[in-house]
């Protein structure tokens, strides 16, 4: 068999094979017989009917293609090995000639991993902001634990508070048209976490009970019904209950039954500890993220658009069936964010995805990092313990579905490279860049105590006077 490859650009290999007739003739061969074993062919028994019988009946063709088949996966192996080839996808045959009793000629293109050029990969100094925990978190941890044990009790002397649980009636309209689906009687509402349309919660706060009012809002314009969408609405309602939220108290009572603690300093305790693990895991993988990131600007790769072009087909399949499952429709998508933004985004995901997995295969190469069965058991324990699922059994279920076996085994790897590179690099953690409109918020803050003291001490001073 002769070989002639030559590589092109973008990770193109152009190859020609010539087979020897002597291999050529027995594929054909062994390709009519097989037609002719699983073929009726009148006049003869299964397997019996002469060459040009089943030529006639089945057509060259077919049969040329059939004897292709048989040869070309060994012919394009030994291109793969003699010439070390890192193939991505399977050849893409561009023409052939068969012709019984000459040498079989193919033409094909070999599509080949990309190349991948890292600078450096260890020893270097990423910057990483180090993730700041809010000064408030461990008294909004206490109150949402509150919260979560809150009793609901019936008010009757007041108007709503923003914080209320309400019972209410409503209906509504648009352009004088009752909106379909659009009313409920004794609806139940959280007035600090509803789902509304935005306005419509804030518009029940101060309202007495069992008076009749208007709410007037203005229905999203990405609304996932067209009609609706950007258009004015009013809602006639009617509150029947207000529930406030009446919070236990902090005491050891209290500890033991949020949790397996005995007094209220361990309860505190369990809640700090988890706040300052918190803060290493967002720390741990902004580092992560941040070596990634250098390495993705500096990565040399020349990457094919049919390599592109596959990633994004994929991603964009499972942008469908994510609006899917949340409720949304392509088409409505499209109207809300524009088609060339949605393509330009996915395919930024495509070229981001590609370069991630280009780069953690070079490294693992060139570190001999690899997946073996103890990790590989360890994550499958990992997963099992999460669905909740006998060991055994998700094993077993996982080893009879290789397309998610290769997606875990990818996923151990791209933990284990990132693990070493973070500990082959140096993270020098930075205070966090604040945002221009967090500077606002705190000019605006301090501005408004400075003028809070100073009011203090101007009014001390005119008593004094």
């Amino acid at each position: 068999m002769k070989i002639d490859l030559k590589k092109e650009e973008h990770n193109l290999a152009h190859v020609e094979i010539e087979i020897p007739a002597k291999d050529g003739l027995n594929a054909y061969n062994r390709a009519v017989k097989s037609y002719a074993q699983h073929v009726n062919i009148p006049g003869f028994r299964r397997g019996k009917a002469p060459r040009n019988i089943v030529e006639r009946q089945i057509g060259k063709e077919r049969i040329v293609a059939e004897a292709l088949e048989t040869l070309l996966p060994s012919a394009f192996q030994r291109v793969i090995l003699e010439n070390k080839l890192d193939v991505l996808m399977q050849p893409k045959i561009e023409n052939y000639n068969f012709e019984v009793g000459k040498d079989v000629k193919v033409t094909a293109t070999i599509e080949l991993k990309p190349e991948v050029t890292l600078k450096e990969y260890k020893n270097m100094t990423v910057e990483v902001e180090e993730y700041e925990t809010p000064s408030d978190a461990f008294d909004k941890s206490i109150d949402n634990l509150r919260s979560q044990s809150a009793k609901l009790e019936l008010v009757v002397d007041r108007n709503t508070k923003a914080d209320d649980v309400i019972i209410f009636d409503f209906d509504g309209y648009v352009d004088g048209e009752k909106i379909e689906h659009g009313d409920a009687k004794n609806y139940t509402m959280d007035l600090a976490n509803s789902s509304f349309i935005p306005g419509f919660a804030e518009q029940l706060v101060d309202r007495p009970l069992d008076t009749d009012f208007d709410v007037n809002v203005t229905f999203p314009e990405n609304y996932h019904e067209a009609k609706l969408a950007g258009k004015p609405a009013v809602f006639k309602c009617k509150i029947h209950e207000i529930k406030t939220r009446v919070l236990p108290e902090l005491t050891d009572e209290f500890a033991q039954k949020v949790g397996p603690f005995k007094t209220v300093d361990e309860l505190k305790a369990d809640i700090q500890d988890y706040i300052d693990k918190q803060k290493e895991n967002i720390d741990k993988k902004n580092a992560e993220k941040a070596i990634m990131n250098k390495l993705h600007d500096e990565v040399v790769v020349d990457i094919h658009e049919a390599m592109i072009k596959r990633e994004a087909d994929s991603l964009l399949e499972e942008y469908k069936q994510k609006l899917k499952g949340q409720g949304f429709t392509w088409e409505q998508a499209v109207d809300a964010q524009g088609l060339d933004k949605i393509m330009e985004t996915i395919n930024d995901d495509a070229l981001f995805r590609i370069k991630n997995s280009l780069i953690i295969d070079k490294i693992s190469r060139e570190e001999n990092i690899v997946v073996d069965q103890k990790s590989l058991t360890a994550k499958l324990d990992s997963l099992s313990a999460m669905y909740q699922m006998d060991k055994e059994t998700f094993a077993q279920y996982m080893f009879q579905n290789p397309s998610m076996m290769n997606n875990i085994s990818q996923q151990i790897l791209n933990e284990k490279v990132i693990s070493f590179l973070v500990e082959n690099n140096t993270i020098k953690y930075v205070k966090a860049k604040k945002s221009a409109k967090t500077e606002k918020t705190e000019k605006s803050t301090k501005s408004a105590k400075t003028t809070k003291t100073t009011a203090k001490k101007a009014s001390k001073t005119t008593a004094k006077k």
